[in-house]
């Protein structure tokens, strides 16, 4: 079931978490109570972006951007992030289900945790007051947009830590134009799912449906593996894992890939001529006139990448 704006807002009301103030919703039976950052949290916390912001408030990486984000590897989002200080930003171990398939994309952040009575009481209690229906997985898949990857903590969870079968899966790849599925946990219905095409990395796969969980934040920040995920993060998957890249640093990683792809495109060319050894060239020409060479042709293929982008 999809839920308004309006009654969204109807049924949130202030809580306290640690660093932060978040919006807390009633839940249903069976579930728990669910924490979201309100629209005000997520500029607060994500004041450094640069870009427009979608209507719940997350950053906005504009789509040109994250069409050149598809082409990204993980080796191009690495050097940028580390210079800024940002060390805890990639995550692996996943299985990956369409390796050749570049993930780009919107992070929608969705969190569980283990299922505890006392607190699923008090939630029950409040979902009676509200006559809210059920609150589930599929609260958060009904909110994705085009462009999102939804980003799931489910602490790893195997057994009945199922957040899609393939049924679910497939109205994710509509829902956000084959954006994409991060989740720390599994899913089910593997064969069926491998025959979407739309990229996604989980922990395993598992028969079980998803069970003994209670969902505790939509768009608030999560843990995927060791990665403090933000809403609107930029999300970039390749064959190795992913990364998660916040918005005011899109742009630099994006420019320094181009310089990136350039410098393995000269230097693969001079390798070619069969003329040096690879010290002589790499990383850095070690000869001012081969490092003036480099530059030279730095420039003209900068120039060139500008302009075909400036015709597109």
């Amino acid at each position: 079931m999809k839920i308004s704006q309006t009654l969204y807002r109807k049924l949130t009301c202030s809580a306290v978490l640690s660093a932060g103030a978040f919006t807390l919703m009633a839940a249903t039976p069976g579930r728990a109570q669910l924490l979201t950052f309100s629209k005000q949290d997520l500029v607060d916390y994500t004041a450094d972006d640069p870009f427009e912001r979608l209507p719940d408030g997350r950053p906005k990486v504009p789509d040109n951007l994250l069409a050149r984000a598809r082409e990204l590897s993980s080796e191009d989002v690495w050097a940028v992030l580390q210079e800024k200080g940002f060390h805890n930003q990639y995550a692996d171990g996943f299985q990956v289900l369409h390796p050749g398939k570049p993930l780009a994309g919107r992070a929608f952040t969705m969190q569980f945790m283990p299922l505890r009575p006392d607190v699923d009481n008090v939630a029950k209690a409040k979902a009676k007051e509200h006559g809210l229906a059920r609150l589930m997985n599929q609260t958060a898949i009904d909110m994705l947009q085009p462009g999102d990857v939804l980003i799931v903590d489910l602490f790893g969870k195997k057994v009945n830590g199922t957040i899609v079968g393939d049924n679910l899966f497939y109205y994710v790849s509509k829902a956000t134009h084959e954006g994409g599925l991060v989740v720390d946990g599994s899913i089910r219905d593997l064969n069926g799912i491998s025959e979407i095409d739309m990229p996604a990395y989980f922990r395993s796969a598992d028969p079980t449906p998803i069970g003994n969980v209670m969902p505790t934040g939509i768009n608030v920040p999560v843990r995927i593996g060791g990665v403090t995920v933000m809403p609107g993060d930029l999300v970039v998957g390749d064959r190795e894992g992913v990364y998660f890249v916040p918005p005011q640093l899109v742009k630099e990683v994006l420019d320094r890939a181009d310089e990136i792809h350039i410098h393995d495109e000269w230097t693969k060319k001079k390798f070619d001529e069969g003329k040096y050894k690879s010290s002589e060239i790499y990383s850095t020409p070690a000869d001012p006139k081969l490092l003036r060479e480099y530059q030279d042709y730095l420039k003209m293929r900068l120039e060139q990448i500008r302009k075909q982008r400036a015709s597109n």
